[in-house]
């Protein structure tokens, strides 16, 4: 059975004066262009991962210091 995609809402109006600190992992995934199960992946392995009662919250510039890691040169 095949899911039906999401349409990603236009963020531009939240990173215009700076980007979000942070997000839910739906969110984050669309900022960094990436699956869901992915960035949960990712975000897990960076070690930004707030967990505030049943709701999720991801550091962006953790896991932007992580990426900068794996960048080749």
């Amino acid at each position: 059975m095949a899911y039906a995609r999401k349409e990603v809402p236009n963020m531009d109006h939240l990173l215009a004066g700076g980007r979000k600190k942070f997000v839910r992992y739906e969110e984050g995934a669309a900022m960094f262009s990436l699956g869901l199960h992915t960035f949960e992946q990712l975000a897990k392995e960076a070690k930004a991962v707030y967990k505030i009662g049943r709701i999720v919250l991801v550091n962006t510039e953790i896991v932007e210091d992580y990426l900068e890691n794996f960048r080749e040169y």
